[in-house]
C-alpha cells in the first residue's frame, strides 16, 4: 500500500448513489487518476489517500483508493482552492482570493479563533464573518466525525446530522454509549452501530443493547408507513436481530414501558407495539376530531335548502341529490368528510361551500398537502389556497422531531371559519395531529379525498381509518356526472377501481383520433417504449393538441431503476429537449448535468431555503421548499457558484452548488412523486419491475394524474396484473380503534 497527500483537482465522475469516484489528483510531485469511494468530497479537497496503482485495460494506470482521510490544505494556493471550492457558506472564489491574501500562513487562525478580522475585507459584514467562521469550524468539526464513524463502517452522509445533534463532543457521547445513533439518526443500520458498541465492550445483554434493538425495530417499520407491530412478531425479530432470549426482550420491553418510550395497547385480545409518540399522535387526533365534531355548531345554517337555491341560480349549477347531501352534512356536522374517485363532483361540492359561506362573511380557508394539490384548487376554485406547511407555519422543523416523546408540536391556531383539506389521503399521521391542533373548537373542518388513492408517504393511513370508524360524517360519492362521463380518462379511472380492463379504441393512432383524451400503446419492447416516449415529447403531442412539454406535459412511471425508470428516462428525455448547448452554462453534481432550462424536483424538506415572490410591484419573502416540490432552472451562475430555480407557484429559490443534492430532474418522476398532482398530458410508462410496484392503487393513481389526455405505454399483460393486484399493503395502525372506543 502506498500513502500519497495532495489535491484532487477535478472530478471526472462521481455515482450518486454510493459516492464511487474518478478524479484527478495532485500532489507536489506528480498528477495520476484516482478510483475509489470518496463521500462528502469535492473537487478542490486535500486528501491522504492509501492505496495502490493498479492497470485498467482500457483507461490505464490508475490509484485504486483503499481509505483517505480529508486533511488542511498544506499550501496557501490549496487553502484558497479549499475556501473557493463552494463548500464554505458565503465564500466564493473572490472572497477566497482576498482572505488568503490579506491573511496568508494566519488563514486558519483566523477562520476558526478571530473570525471578525474578516470584517476587514470589503463587503464582509461582521455577522457574514461569523457566518463564515461557522460553515469552516462545521466542516472541519464534521470530518473529524466522519473519520470517527468511517472506523465502523457508517457513512458520511450520516456525520453532518451527528454533528449537528450532538455538537462538538459528539465523539466522547457516542463511545460512551454508541446506541445514541439509533434515536438522533433515522435511516442509520442497527447491525453497524451494534458492532461498533460491542467493539468498544458493550455485552451481549447489556439493557441498552436490548432497548435500542426493540427502538430499532419499532422505528423500522414505520418506513413502511406501519404505527405498530403485533407484540410476539416484535420479540421473534429482535430475538433474531440481537441473539438473545425471550426473556432478556420481556425486560427491555417492560422497562420501555415504564419510562414511557413505548405504548403496549390491548386490540381484539392482541398486543400492539407502539413508539410512544405514535400512539401518543394516533390518540390525540381521536380526541381532537370528537372534540371537534361535539363542539357546539354555531356555523349552521337554519333554512339551507333556500342557501343551495341561491347557490344555483348564482352559479348555474345543477347540484345531485348526492352533492345536497354532502353539502347539508357540511352544514349539520362541524367535521364531514367526502370521499369519490374523479368526476363525482367532489370540486363543485367545494365550490358551492365556498359560495354559501362567502355570502355570510365567513372566513374560509383552502390547504392541501403539497405545492401542486393547492396550485390546483386554487385553479378549480379561484380561491386562494395554501400548503399545510404553509398554512400551519411548520418553519425549521427536522421531521425526526415528530418522532421524539420531549417536543411537543403546539401549532399557532388557525384564523378561520371553515377549514377545507384536500387530498387527505396524502395526509400523515404526525401532520394530521400537527393540522387538529391548531383548530379552534366551532370551526367547521371538511376533509376532502380519495381512499383508492397511493397513501400518504409517513407512517398512518388516517383518511382510511377515520372513515373505517364510522364516528366522523362521511358522503361517499360514487355517480359518475354525465360531462365527466365522456371522458375515457375518468371511466378507465373508475374501471381500474373496479377490477376491470381499460375501455379505448383498437386502433390507438393518435394522429388519427383527435377527439380521444385516453389512449393505451401495447408494446413490450423497452427501446421502442422508450423511442414512443421522446417522439410523443418532441413534436407529436404538439401537432395533435398543441401542447408543449415544458407547459403541459408530465412523464410517469413507477420506478426509479431501469431503462425505464426515472434517472435514465430523465437522462434521454434532457438529451431530447434540452442539450448541451455551447457558451451555455451548465453544472455537473451527483452524476446529473444540470442546464438552463432543465425541469427540476425538490427531494426533500428543506425549511430554510429562502425565496422570493413577484406579486405586481410587491415582493413577497419567505423560507422552505418541500419535498415534491417542481420547477424551472433559469439561470446557472459559475462566479456565485448557485443555481436559480422558479417553481411552479412562482418562488423564486437560489440554490448553491453544494445544495444540489437536494434536486434532481423531473422530465419524469414516479407515480408515488405525482400524487397530489394534475397535468394536462400525462404519459405512463408501464415496464416490467418488481410485482411491489405494480398495484391497483398505484395505476389508478397515475391514471387520475391527467387532466386532458392520457398515454399508457407498456406491457398489457403487466397492467392486467397492476388491474388485478389488490395488495396495497394494509397499514397497521391503530387510530379506527381509538375513534370506535374513546
Amino acid at each position: 500500500m502506498e500513502e500519497k497527500e495532495g489535491v484532487l483537482a477535478e472530478i471526472i465522475y462521481q455515482n450518486e448513489v454510493n459516492s464511487y469516484t474518478v478524479g484527478i489528483f495532485e500532489t507536489e510531485e506528480e498528477q495520476f487518476t484516482v478510483v475509489g469511494y470518496l463521500p462528502f468530497i469535492n473537487k478542490g479537497d486535500s486528501l491522504k489517500i492509501v492505496g495502490k496503482f493498479v492497470e485498467h485495460k482500457d483507461y490505464g494506470e490508475q490509484f485504486k483508493i483503499e481509505t483517505f482521510e480529508k486533511i488542511m490544505p498544506r499550501t496557501l494556493g490549496a487553502l484558497e482552492n479549499y475556501l473557493a471550492s463552494g463548500n464554505i457558506k458565503g465564500v466564493g472564489p473572490a472572497t477566497a482570493k482576498k482572505i488568503v491574501k490579506l491573511f496568508g500562513e494566519e488563514t486558519i487562525h483566523v477562520l476558526k479563533y478571530e473570525p471578525e478580522k474578516l470584517s476587514q475585507i470589503k463587503g464582509i459584514t461582521k455577522d457574514k464573518a461569523k457566518e463564515i467562521s461557522e460553515s469552516f469550524i462545521e466542516n472541519w468539526e464534521v470530518w473529524q466525525i466522519v473519520g470517527f464513524l468511517e472506523k465502523f463502517g457508517i457513512g458520511a452522509e450520516s456525520a453532518k446530522k451527528v454533528y449537528n445533534l450532538l455538537g462538538i463532543n459528539a465523539i466522547e457521547e457516542i463511545e460512551a454509549d454508541p446506541y445514541i445513533l439509533i434515536d438522533i439518526s433515522r435511516g442509520v443500520d442497527f447491525n453497524q452501530i451494534d458492532q461498533m458498541a460491542i467493539k468498544l465492550g458493550i455485552d451481549k445483554e447489556n439493557q441498552k443493547r436490548i432497548k435500542s434493538g426493540i427502538k430499532y425495530a419499532l422505528i423500522k417499520i414505520t418506513y413502511n408507513g406501519h404505527c405498530c407491530t403485533l407484540k410476539e412478531n416484535l420479540i421473534e425479530y429482535v430475538k433474531q436481530l440481537l441473539g438473545v432470549s425471550k426473556e432478556v426482550i420481556e425486560e427491555g420491553l417492560i422497562t420501555l414501558k415504564v419510562n414511557d418510550d413505548i405504548v403496549i395497547e390491548d386490540r381484539d385480545n392482541q398486543q400492539w407495539v407502539y413508539l410512544y409518540t405514535f400512539y401518543d399522535a394516533e390518540k390525540k387526533i381521536a380526541e381532537r376530531l370528537i372534540k371537534l365534531k361535539e363542539a357546539k355548531n354555531t356555523k349552521k345554517f337554519n333554512n339551507i335548502e333556500k342557501e343551495l337555491k341561491l347557490v344555483e341560480e348564482k352559479t348555474d349549477m345543477l347540484l345531485s341529490d348526492k352533492q345536497k347531501v354532502a353539502i347539508k352534512m357540511i352544514n349539520d356536522n362541524n367535521v364531514t368528510i367526502i370521499t369519490g374517485g374523479p368526476g363525482t363532483g367532489k370540486t363543485t361540492i367545494i365550490k358551492s361551500i365556498i359560495e354559501i359561506y362567502k355570502q355570510k362573511k365567513y372566513k374560509i380557508v383552502l390547504c392541501a398537502p403539497t405545492g401542486r394539490a393547492a396550485k390546483r384548487i386554487t385553479e378549480t376554485t379561484g380561491e386562494e389556497a395554501s400548503t399545510l406547511h404553509r398554512l400551519l407555519e411548520i418553519g425549521k422543523v427536522d421531521e425526526e422531531n415528530f418522532y421524539k416523546k420531549e417536543k411537543e408540536y403546539e401549532g399557532a391556531p388557525i384564523d378561520a371559519d371553515i377549514i377545507i383539506v384536500d387530498e387527505v389521503s396524502m395526509v400523515d399521521m404526525f401532520i394530521m395531529n400537527y393540522l387538529l391542533s391548531c383548530i379552534y373548537l366551532g370551526t367547521k373542518l371538511i376533509l376532502v379525498g380519495d381512499t383508492d388513492q397511493l397513501p400518504s408517504v409517513g407512517p398512518g393511513s388516517v383518511l382510511k381509518d377515520i372513515i373505517a370508524s364510522q364516528k366522523i360524517p362521511t358522503v361517499h360519492l360514487n355517480q359518475i356526472f354525465r360531462q365527466a362521463a365522456k371522458s375515457k380518462i375518468i371511466v378507465n379511472a373508475h374501471r381500474v377501481n373496479e377490477g376491470n380492463k381499460f375501455i379505448q379504441k383498437d386502433d390507438p393512432n393518435l394522429e388519427e383520433n383527435p377527439k380521444e383524451d385516453f389512449f393505451f400503446i401495447k408494446e413490450n419492447n423497452p427501446e421502442k417504449i422508450l423511442e414512443q416516449v421522446l417522439s410523443l415529447c418532441n413534436g407529436r403531442l404538439k401537432k395533435f393538441g398543441d401542447y408543449d412539454f415544458f407547459e403541459n406535459i408530465q412523464v410517469l412511471t413507477p420506478t426509479k431503476k431501469g431503462m425505464l425508470g426515472t434517472k435514465e428516462l430523465n437522462k434521454a428525455l434532457q438529451q431530447e429537449l434540452n442539450p448541451h448547448r455551447d457558451r451555455e452554462p451548465e453544472k455537473v453534481s451527483m452524476g446529473a448535468t444540470f442546464r438552463i432550462g432543465d425541469r427540476v424536483m425538490q427531494t426533500k424538506n428543506n425549511y430554510d431555503m429562502y425565496w422570493e415572490r413577484k406579486d405586481g410591484e410587491s415582493l413577497e419573502v419567505g423560507n422552505g421548499v418541500f419535498n415534491g416540490e417542481t420547477g424551472t432552472i433559469t439561470n446557472i451562475n459559475e462566479k456565485e457558484k448557485n443555481i436559480r430555480i422558479k417553481f411552479d407557484d412562482e418562488k423564486v429559490c437560489w440554490y448553491e452548488f453544494n445544495d444540489l443534492e437536494q434536486i434532481e430532474h423531473s422530465y419524469c418522476i414516479t407515480i408515488h412523486k405525482a400524487q397530489g398532482s394534475e397535468f394536462d398530458v400525462v404519459i405512463m410508462v408501464i415496464p416490467q419491475v418488481a410485482p411491489m410496484l405494480l398495484t391497483r392503487n398505484l395505476l389508478y393513481t397515475g391514471i387520475t394524474r391527467a387532466k386532458k389526455l392520457l398515454i399508457v405505454i407498456g406491457n398489457d399483460k403487466v397492467v392486467d396484473y397492476m388491474i388485478n393486484n389488490v395488495d396495497s399493503k394494509k397499514r397497521n395502525t391503530g387510530l379506527e380503534f381509538k375513534l370506535k372506543n374513546i
